[in-house]
């Protein structure tokens, strides 16, 4: 541990060595591997976190392949990766904090986003971390940080949806579209998910009154205009979206998924908001960014009954698994790396 760390506040006595999840280059996921690594030293504003889980999203896999490279320029490291260890998500113990952290303590049970949590121990600034409800497993409370933060922010700070309201999610079987789902409808809109047909089950539990298998329907042919799209899936032009859209509606475009290696989804974003201004309707997207204010509002959303989708979960031994049936469109709502003991008991 360094100077910024007072050593009169560890819980236990902190390994000097864990088991981590990582890589050393960008490339294929085939070569991501659990190795023995140096237990990170928390900066001043940040804690050490005994990790219990980890999410895993579309983030992760971007960071861990280097693709598009555009997200290379964003200070992920442009030859190779600054930060080796993979995830961001995190739910878990404070094991040891920075000098200058006051709201948190060592013992406390928290959740949000960190550097490298694919691990036994991960650092985080401690104003990106809120407790977690008692209510909450671990593996729950990993599964919410990016995802649940991007479907509020889409859904309530941006479409500002409301109750009467037709609103229509694309890709609604994955972590932002499982979470955008059950803010739409608790807002009291006609939610309409749309997923490939193995998952349509999961869009139904989740509240949505109409599930459409994207294979078989159109549901952007322009017989129902909506007056939100939620567009959490990334593949359809913006042209067909607007076609489905009321003349006053707001289309979120959430994430770039999409597009090639240069750029990705980042050219369809762009686009719609050059041709947002010109017309009735509302063609935005946005970075999502997690502050303080934004974590409480996502940990009393999750208190009121946001549920985060967790169909599966992995060990970190078999975390490169995950990312594999992540790449191939396997995952259904949210995937969680286990690491500490209890699975997800919560406690």
């Amino acid at each position: 541990m360094d100077g910024s760390t007072d050593p009169r506040l560890f819980a236990t006595p902190i390994p000097p060595r864990m088991r981590a999840v990582a890589r050393d280059r960008y490339g294929p996921i085939s070569q991501v591997e659990v190795r023995t690594v140096p237990v990170p030293a928390p900066a001043k504003d940040e804690v050490l976190i005994e990790v219990r889980a980890a999410g895993l999203d579309r983030g992760v896999w971007h960071v861990a392949t280097g693709l598009p490279y555009l997200l290379r320029m964003a200070g992920f490291g442009l030859g190779r990766p600054h930060q080796p260890i993979l995830g961001m998500d995190v739910a878990g113990r404070v094991a040891a904090v920075g000098r200058a952290v006051t709201h948190l303590a060592v013992g406390d049970v928290v959740l949000g986003v960190g550097s490298g949590t694919f691990a036994e121990y991960a650092c985080a600034r401690a104003d990106r971390l809120v407790t977690k409800p008692a209510t909450l497993s671990f593996a729950r409370a990993a599964a919410a940080p990016t995802s649940g933060l991007a479907a509020l922010q889409a859904v309530h700070g941006i479409a500002e949806v409301r109750s009467g309201q037709r609103v229509l999610v694309l890709g609604a079987s994955g972590g932002v579209g499982s979470f955008a789902v059950q803010l739409a409808t608790s807002a009291g809109a006609e939610v309409t998910g749309v997923a490939s047909a193995p998952k349509l089950d999961l869009v139904r539990s989740l509240g949505a009154c109409h599930a459409v298998d994207y294979a078989s329907a159109d549901a952007t042919d322009g017989a129902v205009r909506y007056n939100v799209i939620l567009d959490a899936g990334g593949r359809i032009p913006v042209p067909r979206l607007r076609r489905a859209l009321a003349r006053d509606g707001t289309l979120v475009i959430v994430g770039g998924e999409g597009g090639g290696r240069w750029t990705g989804g980042v050219g369809r974003q762009l686009r719609a908001v050059a041709l947002s201004p010109w017309s009735p309707q509302k063609l935005t997207t946005f970075i999502s960014s997690v502050t303080s204010a934004r974590l409480d509002q996502l940990r009393r959303a999750l208190v009121d009954g946001l549920v985060p989708a967790v169909e599966r979960t992995y060990r970190l031994d078999h975390a490169r698994h995950a990312l594999e049936d992540l790449e191939l469109g396997r995952v259904r709502g949210k995937t969680v790396i286990e690491v500490g003991p209890g699975r997800g008991d919560g406690r």
